[in-house]
C-alpha cells in the first residue's frame, strides 16, 4: 500500500488539489468552479482511490466560515461530500494568509493541512 493523501483548499473561484505520497508530489490541480457535473469530485477522487488500490484520505482546508464553498457546487446541492468507500474526507480550518508561489498555486498551506 502505497498510503496516498490528499489536501483540497476551496476558494470562490477555484479548488487546489494536492495529492501527495511518501516519495513526495503526485498530482497538483487548480480546478476552477463551478464543476459541470455534481459527482465530478467525488468521481476524481475514487478514481485516484482505484489507481493507489487503496482508501484515499481528503482534508477540505476551508476557511473560518464555509462560505468559500457553499454557492461551489464543488460536492453538488450538497455542503459536504457524499459518502464514498474508496474516499474519506475530513475537514481542517487553513490560514487565508498564505502568500503565491509560481506555477499553478500556491501549495503551502495544503502541504501544512495533510492528512
Amino acid at each position: 500500500m502505497r498510503n496516498w493523501k490528499a489536501v483540497l483548499q476551496v476558494s470562490r473561484t477555484a479548488a487546489l488539489l494536492l495529492v501527495t505520497s511518501e516519495s513526495g508530489d503526485l498530482l497538483k490541480a487548480r480546478l476552477p468552479l463551478p464543476p459541470r457535473h455534481p459527482r465530478a469530485l467525488l468521481t476524481l477522487l475514487e478514481g485516484l482511490a482505484l489507481w493507489d488500490g487503496a482508501t484515499l484520505r481528503v482534508v477540505v482546508s476551508a476557511s473560518g466560515s464555509s462560505t468559500d464553498w457553499i454557492g461551489s457546487g464543488l460536492f453538488g446541492d450538497e455542503l459536504f461530500p457524499g459518502e464514498s468507500q474508496l474516499v474519506q474526507f475530513d475537514v481542517e480550518r487553513h490560514d487565508s494568509r498564505a502568500h503565491r508561489l509560481r506555477g499553478v498555486a500556491d501549495f503551502r498551506p495544503l502541504r501544512k493541512s495533510g492528512p
